[in-house]
Protein backbone atom coordinates (compact mmCIF):
# COMPACT_ATOMS: atom_id res chain seq x y z
CA UNK A 1 0.00 0.00 0.00
CA UNK A 2 2.68 2.66 1.22
CA UNK A 3 4.59 1.45 -1.83
CA UNK A 4 1.66 2.35 -4.40
CA UNK A 5 1.11 5.14 -2.75
CA UNK A 6 4.52 6.25 -2.52
CA UNK A 7 4.56 5.55 -7.14
CA UNK A 8 0.99 7.93 -6.82
CA UNK A 9 2.19 11.22 -4.76
CA UNK A 10 5.94 11.08 -4.57
CA UNK A 11 6.87 12.82 -7.58
CA UNK A 12 10.21 14.40 -7.11
CA UNK A 13 13.20 11.86 -8.39
CA UNK A 14 15.99 14.03 -8.39
CA UNK A 15 16.05 16.61 -5.13
CA UNK A 16 17.15 13.76 -1.98
CA UNK A 17 15.70 16.39 0.62
CA UNK A 18 12.42 16.62 -0.58
CA UNK A 19 12.36 13.16 -1.64
CA UNK A 20 13.17 12.40 1.95
CA UNK A 21 10.56 15.22 3.40
CA UNK A 22 7.74 13.33 0.80
CA UNK A 23 8.19 9.94 2.35
CA UNK A 24 8.02 11.48 5.91
CA UNK A 25 4.43 13.14 5.12
CA UNK A 26 3.02 10.38 3.30
CA UNK A 27 4.16 7.53 6.52
CA UNK A 28 3.15 10.41 8.76
CA UNK A 29 -0.41 10.29 7.32
CA UNK A 30 -1.06 6.43 6.71
CA UNK A 31 0.33 6.46 9.85
CA UNK A 32 -2.42 8.71 11.99
CA UNK A 33 -5.08 6.58 9.91
CA UNK A 34 -3.91 3.58 10.77
CA UNK A 35 -3.45 4.66 14.23
CA UNK A 36 -6.92 6.14 14.73
CA UNK A 37 -8.68 3.03 13.15
CA UNK A 38 -6.82 0.90 15.23
CA UNK A 39 -8.13 3.05 18.35
CA UNK A 40 -11.70 2.90 16.96
CA UNK A 41 -11.09 -0.45 17.13
CA UNK A 42 -9.58 -1.42 20.46
CA UNK A 43 -11.31 0.90 22.38
CA UNK A 44 -15.09 -0.44 21.16
CA UNK A 45 -13.39 -3.51 21.79
CA UNK A 46 -12.24 -2.45 25.73
CA UNK A 47 -15.95 -1.05 26.24
CA UNK A 48 -17.53 -4.11 25.67
CA UNK A 49 -15.13 -6.18 27.68
CA UNK A 50 -14.60 -4.24 30.33
CA UNK A 51 -10.96 -4.97 30.09
CA UNK A 52 -8.30 -2.36 31.22
CA UNK A 53 -5.22 -4.20 29.05
CA UNK A 54 -7.19 -3.66 25.72
CA UNK A 55 -8.90 0.31 26.75
CA UNK A 56 -5.24 0.75 27.37
CA UNK A 57 -3.66 -0.80 24.32
CA UNK A 58 -6.30 1.28 22.20
CA UNK A 59 -5.24 5.02 24.17
CA UNK A 60 -1.84 3.34 22.97
CA UNK A 61 -2.80 3.51 19.51
CA UNK A 62 -4.29 7.25 20.12
CA UNK A 63 -0.83 8.18 21.51
CA UNK A 64 1.18 7.12 18.45
CA UNK A 65 -1.47 8.87 15.89
CA UNK A 66 -0.02 11.87 17.70
CA UNK A 67 3.67 10.57 17.36
CA UNK A 68 2.76 10.40 13.85
CA UNK A 69 2.00 13.59 13.33
CA UNK A 70 4.79 14.97 15.29
CA UNK A 71 6.96 12.96 12.92
CA UNK A 72 5.11 14.56 10.51
CA UNK A 73 5.63 18.03 11.48
CA UNK A 74 9.51 17.29 11.67
CA UNK A 75 9.73 15.98 8.39
CA UNK A 76 7.72 19.35 7.22
CA UNK A 77 10.09 21.62 9.40
CA UNK A 78 13.31 19.52 8.66
CA UNK A 79 13.11 20.28 5.22
CA UNK A 80 13.07 23.55 5.45
CA UNK A 81 16.32 25.45 3.64
CA UNK A 82 18.46 27.34 5.62
CA UNK A 83 18.35 30.50 6.80
CA UNK A 84 20.58 33.51 8.30
CA UNK A 85 19.58 31.98 12.05
CA UNK A 86 20.13 28.19 10.71
CA UNK A 87 22.88 28.48 8.24
CA UNK A 88 23.73 24.41 8.49
CA UNK A 89 19.76 23.78 8.14
CA UNK A 90 16.98 22.48 10.19
CA UNK A 91 17.71 18.85 9.63
CA UNK A 92 18.42 18.03 13.58
CA UNK A 93 14.69 18.93 13.82
CA UNK A 94 14.23 15.25 12.87
CA UNK A 95 15.65 14.04 15.52
CA UNK A 96 13.99 16.32 18.01
CA UNK A 97 10.47 15.16 16.47
CA UNK A 98 11.73 11.19 17.30
CA UNK A 99 12.80 12.48 20.72
CA UNK A 100 9.13 13.73 21.15
CA UNK A 101 7.53 10.48 20.22
CA UNK A 102 10.07 8.67 22.15
CA UNK A 103 8.68 10.65 25.30
CA UNK A 104 5.54 10.37 24.48
CA UNK A 105 5.71 6.70 24.51
CA UNK A 106 7.37 6.43 27.94
CA UNK A 107 4.64 8.37 29.36
CA UNK A 108 2.08 6.09 28.19
CA UNK A 109 3.97 3.15 29.33
CA UNK A 110 3.72 5.07 32.64
CA UNK A 111 0.34 5.42 33.06
CA UNK A 112 -0.35 2.13 31.68
CA UNK A 113 1.93 0.26 34.23
CA UNK A 114 0.20 2.37 37.10
CA UNK A 115 -3.71 1.79 35.77
CA UNK A 116 -2.36 -2.09 35.17
CA UNK A 117 -1.28 -2.62 38.85
CA UNK A 118 -4.21 -1.19 39.99
CA UNK A 119 -6.66 -3.59 38.12
CA UNK A 120 -4.38 -6.10 39.45
CA UNK A 121 -4.98 -5.10 43.32
CA UNK A 122 -8.66 -4.76 42.35
CA UNK A 123 -9.70 -7.28 39.54
CA UNK A 124 -12.73 -6.56 37.41
CA UNK A 125 -14.53 -9.57 35.59
CA UNK A 126 -14.04 -8.96 31.53
CA UNK A 127 -16.07 -9.59 28.58
CA UNK A 128 -15.40 -12.06 25.96
CA UNK A 129 -16.74 -11.96 22.39
CA UNK A 130 -15.56 -13.29 18.53
CA UNK A 131 -15.98 -9.85 17.68
CA UNK A 132 -13.27 -8.56 20.42
CA UNK A 133 -10.73 -11.45 19.12
CA UNK A 134 -11.37 -10.61 15.43
CA UNK A 135 -10.19 -6.95 16.43
CA UNK A 136 -7.21 -7.92 18.38
CA UNK A 137 -5.76 -9.86 15.24
CA UNK A 138 -6.43 -7.41 12.94
CA UNK A 139 -4.40 -4.84 15.14
CA UNK A 140 -1.65 -7.05 15.30
CA UNK A 141 -1.37 -7.57 11.40
CA UNK A 142 -2.01 -3.74 10.61
CA UNK A 143 0.92 -2.90 13.07
CA UNK A 144 3.17 -5.80 11.48
CA UNK A 145 2.78 -3.93 8.72
CA UNK A 146 3.45 -0.99 10.03
CA UNK A 147 6.75 -2.27 11.50
CA UNK A 148 8.01 -3.48 8.08
CA UNK A 149 7.31 0.05 5.73
CA UNK A 150 7.87 2.02 9.10
CA UNK A 151 11.93 -0.20 8.91
CA UNK A 152 12.11 -0.21 4.95
CA UNK A 153 11.57 3.50 4.37
CA UNK A 154 13.47 4.45 7.80
CA UNK A 155 16.70 1.94 6.40
CA UNK A 156 16.30 4.02 2.97
CA UNK A 157 16.40 6.87 4.05
CA UNK A 158 18.49 6.72 6.86
CA UNK A 159 16.00 8.11 9.40
CA UNK A 160 16.20 7.87 13.32
CA UNK A 161 12.31 9.22 13.56
CA UNK A 162 11.21 6.66 11.33
CA UNK A 163 13.39 3.65 12.58
CA UNK A 164 11.86 5.01 16.14
CA UNK A 165 8.36 4.61 14.78
CA UNK A 166 9.10 1.28 13.70
CA UNK A 167 10.29 0.40 17.08
CA UNK A 168 6.98 1.69 18.18
CA UNK A 169 5.19 -0.79 16.06
CA UNK A 170 6.86 -3.69 16.99
CA UNK A 171 6.35 -3.37 20.50
CA UNK A 172 2.72 -1.99 19.51
CA UNK A 173 2.45 -5.71 18.21
CA UNK A 174 4.12 -7.46 21.02
CA UNK A 175 1.45 -5.87 22.99
CA UNK A 176 -1.49 -6.48 21.49
CA UNK A 177 -0.16 -10.21 21.25
CA UNK A 178 0.18 -10.64 25.18
CA UNK A 179 -3.47 -8.83 25.35
CA UNK A 180 -5.31 -11.13 22.84
CA UNK A 181 -3.34 -14.02 25.21
CA UNK A 182 -4.69 -12.04 28.18
CA UNK A 183 -8.19 -12.07 26.60
CA UNK A 184 -8.15 -16.06 25.13
CA UNK A 185 -6.52 -17.34 28.58
CA UNK A 186 -9.67 -15.19 30.45
CA UNK A 187 -12.03 -16.67 28.60
CA UNK A 188 -11.23 -20.26 28.99
CA UNK A 189 -9.59 -20.57 31.80
CA UNK A 190 -11.36 -17.79 34.25
CA UNK A 191 -8.33 -16.39 35.17
CA UNK A 192 -8.10 -12.64 36.04
CA UNK A 193 -4.47 -11.90 34.18
CA UNK A 194 -5.81 -8.66 32.67
CA UNK A 195 -3.92 -6.56 34.98
CA UNK A 196 -1.12 -8.58 34.51
CA UNK A 197 -0.93 -8.80 31.13
CA UNK A 198 -1.62 -4.58 31.04
CA UNK A 199 1.82 -4.51 32.97
CA UNK A 200 3.78 -6.65 30.83
CA UNK A 201 2.42 -4.22 27.79
CA UNK A 202 3.55 -1.73 29.37
CA UNK A 203 6.76 -3.14 30.13
CA UNK A 204 6.76 -3.37 26.52
CA UNK A 205 6.21 0.05 24.95
CA UNK A 206 8.77 1.66 27.99
CA UNK A 207 11.33 -1.12 26.74
CA UNK A 208 10.41 0.80 22.80
CA UNK A 209 10.53 4.22 24.81
CA UNK A 210 13.72 4.17 25.91
CA UNK A 211 15.13 2.35 22.51
CA UNK A 212 13.82 5.36 20.61
CA UNK A 213 15.25 7.87 23.00
CA UNK A 214 18.54 6.43 22.02
CA UNK A 215 17.84 6.55 18.33
CA UNK A 216 17.01 9.75 18.18
CA UNK A 217 19.38 11.35 21.67
CA UNK A 218 22.69 10.06 19.96
CA UNK A 219 22.28 11.96 16.48
CA UNK A 220 21.66 15.22 19.02
CA UNK A 221 24.71 14.29 21.50
CA UNK A 222 27.00 13.47 18.73
CA UNK A 223 28.06 10.04 17.92
CA UNK A 224 31.03 8.34 15.43
CA UNK A 225 30.20 8.36 11.56
CA UNK A 226 28.69 5.03 10.04
CA UNK A 227 31.93 2.70 9.16
CA UNK A 228 30.72 2.31 5.65
CA UNK A 229 30.88 6.07 5.54
CA UNK A 230 34.26 6.17 7.17
CA UNK A 231 35.64 3.62 4.74
CA UNK A 232 33.87 5.99 1.44
CA UNK A 233 35.74 8.89 2.63
CA UNK A 234 39.36 7.25 2.77
CA UNK A 235 38.38 5.29 -0.26
CA UNK A 236 37.71 8.48 -2.12
CA UNK A 237 40.49 10.37 -0.63
CA UNK A 238 43.53 7.50 -0.83
CA UNK A 239 42.44 7.24 -4.65
CA UNK A 240 44.65 10.39 -5.26
CA UNK A 241 48.32 9.16 -5.46
CA UNK A 242 49.49 12.60 -4.64
CA UNK A 243 47.49 11.72 -0.77
CA UNK A 244 49.99 9.41 1.61
CA UNK A 245 47.49 9.56 4.32
CA UNK A 246 44.75 11.27 6.21
CA UNK A 247 44.56 11.47 9.78
CA UNK A 248 41.80 13.70 12.46
CA UNK A 249 38.67 12.31 10.48
CA UNK A 250 35.13 14.45 12.17
CA UNK A 251 32.38 14.19 10.80
CA UNK A 252 29.41 17.08 11.66
CA UNK A 253 26.12 16.01 11.45
CA UNK A 254 23.52 18.47 10.94
CA UNK A 255 20.48 16.41 9.98
CA UNK A 256 19.85 13.73 7.52
CA UNK A 257 22.17 14.67 4.23
CA UNK A 258 23.73 17.44 5.74
CA UNK A 259 27.00 16.25 6.90
CA UNK A 260 30.10 18.29 7.07
CA UNK A 261 33.55 16.56 7.20
CA UNK A 262 37.22 17.61 8.45
CA UNK A 263 40.33 15.68 7.62
CA UNK A 264 44.05 16.07 7.71
CA UNK A 265 45.38 15.02 4.29
CA UNK A 266 49.16 13.91 4.23
CA UNK A 267 51.42 15.24 1.25
CA UNK A 268 55.25 15.24 0.21
CA UNK A 269 56.61 18.45 1.19
CA UNK A 270 59.04 18.68 -1.37
CA UNK A 271 55.55 18.47 -3.82
CA UNK A 272 54.28 21.39 -6.27
CA UNK A 273 52.33 23.34 -3.59
CA UNK A 274 49.76 24.69 -6.13
CA UNK A 275 49.53 21.02 -7.75
CA UNK A 276 48.78 19.65 -4.13
CA UNK A 277 46.14 22.37 -3.36
CA UNK A 278 44.63 21.90 -7.24
CA UNK A 279 44.26 18.23 -6.05
CA UNK A 280 42.48 18.90 -2.57
CA UNK A 281 39.99 21.21 -3.99
CA UNK A 282 39.08 18.05 -6.71
CA UNK A 283 39.08 15.49 -3.48
CA UNK A 284 36.38 17.97 -1.51
CA UNK A 285 34.90 18.59 -4.72
CA UNK A 286 34.64 14.93 -5.15
CA UNK A 287 33.08 13.61 -1.71
CA UNK A 288 30.47 16.51 -2.20
CA UNK A 289 29.32 14.66 -5.92
CA UNK A 290 29.60 11.12 -4.21
CA UNK A 291 28.39 11.37 -0.35
CA UNK A 292 26.44 14.48 -0.73
CA UNK A 293 28.88 16.38 2.35
CA UNK A 294 30.81 19.70 2.96
CA UNK A 295 33.96 18.58 3.04
CA UNK A 296 37.28 20.84 4.42
CA UNK A 297 40.65 19.53 4.10
CA UNK A 298 43.98 20.58 5.62
CA UNK A 299 47.21 19.58 3.92
CA UNK A 300 49.91 18.00 6.73
CA UNK A 301 53.23 18.28 4.67
CA UNK A 302 55.20 15.17 5.41
CA UNK A 303 58.66 13.88 4.55
CA UNK A 304 58.80 11.06 1.78
CA UNK A 305 62.34 11.56 0.57
CA UNK A 306 64.66 11.43 3.55
CA UNK A 307 65.75 7.38 4.40
CA UNK A 308 66.52 8.41 7.42
CA UNK A 309 63.69 10.11 8.29
CA UNK A 310 61.72 7.18 6.63
CA UNK A 311 63.86 4.72 9.11
CA UNK A 312 62.84 6.68 12.66
CA UNK A 313 59.09 6.64 11.36
CA UNK A 314 59.28 3.00 10.70
CA UNK A 315 61.11 2.70 14.20
CA UNK A 316 58.42 4.47 15.85
CA UNK A 317 55.80 2.88 14.85
CA UNK A 318 57.04 -0.46 15.73
CA UNK A 319 57.38 0.88 19.07
CA UNK A 320 54.33 2.05 19.48
CA UNK A 321 52.75 -0.99 18.25
CA UNK A 322 54.61 -3.17 20.57
CA UNK A 323 52.75 -1.18 23.30
CA UNK A 324 49.30 -1.67 21.65
CA UNK A 325 47.97 -2.50 17.88
CA UNK A 326 45.50 0.05 18.00
CA UNK A 327 48.22 3.00 18.27
CA UNK A 328 49.05 4.55 14.84
CA UNK A 329 51.06 7.87 14.46
CA UNK A 330 51.01 10.81 12.06
CA UNK A 331 52.26 14.54 11.77
CA UNK A 332 55.78 12.99 11.76
CA UNK A 333 58.61 14.95 11.55
CA UNK A 334 62.52 15.24 12.75
CA UNK A 335 64.14 18.45 13.85
CA UNK A 336 67.93 17.82 14.24
CA UNK A 337 70.39 19.80 16.36
CA UNK A 338 74.09 19.23 17.15
CA UNK A 339 73.29 17.43 20.28
CA UNK A 340 70.41 15.82 19.81
CA UNK A 341 67.07 15.70 17.43
CA UNK A 342 63.97 16.15 18.35
CA UNK A 343 60.91 13.35 16.77
CA UNK A 344 57.76 15.06 16.59
CA UNK A 345 54.43 13.22 16.53
CA UNK A 346 51.25 12.53 17.35
CA UNK A 347 49.69 9.35 18.28
CA UNK A 348 46.29 8.42 17.83
CA UNK A 349 44.15 5.91 20.49
CA UNK A 350 40.84 5.08 20.83
CA UNK A 351 38.58 6.48 23.65
CA UNK A 352 38.53 3.67 26.01
CA UNK A 353 42.42 3.02 25.84
CA UNK A 354 43.43 0.95 28.79
CA UNK A 355 46.15 4.19 29.22
CA UNK A 356 45.94 7.61 30.38
CA UNK A 357 47.54 10.01 27.87
CA UNK A 358 50.39 10.59 30.57
CA UNK A 359 51.18 6.93 31.09
CA UNK A 360 51.39 6.35 27.77
CA UNK A 361 53.71 9.09 26.60
CA UNK A 362 55.97 8.11 29.11
CA UNK A 363 55.86 4.66 28.12
CA UNK A 364 56.99 5.74 24.16
CA UNK A 365 59.22 7.72 25.32
CA UNK A 366 61.15 5.29 27.97
CA UNK A 367 60.72 2.77 24.89
CA UNK A 368 62.45 5.08 22.44
CA UNK A 369 65.05 5.87 24.98
CA UNK A 370 65.68 2.13 25.54
CA UNK A 371 65.87 1.39 21.16
CA UNK A 372 67.22 4.70 19.52
CA UNK A 373 69.55 5.85 22.44
CA UNK A 374 69.36 9.25 24.30
CA UNK A 375 70.16 11.40 21.44
CA UNK A 376 66.64 11.48 20.30
CA UNK A 377 64.27 13.21 22.46
CA UNK A 378 60.35 12.48 21.61
CA UNK A 379 58.09 15.40 21.31
CA UNK A 380 54.64 13.82 21.72
CA UNK A 381 50.53 15.01 21.27
CA UNK A 382 47.73 12.41 21.99
CA UNK A 383 44.79 12.58 19.85
CA UNK A 384 41.31 10.66 20.28
CA UNK A 385 39.77 9.17 17.70
CA UNK A 386 36.41 10.36 16.27
CA UNK A 387 35.59 7.88 14.49
CA UNK A 388 35.35 3.78 15.12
Amino acid sequence: MVTLLAKIFIQEKNDQAKIREEYGVLCGVVGILFNVLLFAGKFLAGTISHSIAITADAVNNLSDAGSSIVTLAGFKLAGTKPDPEHPFGHGRIEYISGLVVAAAILLMAYELIRDSVGKIVHPEETEFSGLIVVILVLSILVKLYMYFYNHMIGKKLDSAAMQATAIDSLSDTCATTAVLAATLIGHFTGLHIDGWCGVLVGVFILYAGISAAKETLNPLLGQPPAEDFVMQIDRIVMSHPEICGIHDLIVHDYGPGRKMVTLHAEVPADGDILEVHDVIDNVENELREKLGCEATIHMDPIVTSDEHVSELKAAVVSITKGIDDVITIHDFRVVSGPTHSNLIFDVLVPFQFKMSDEELVAAICGRVTECLGDNYYPKIKVDHAYVK
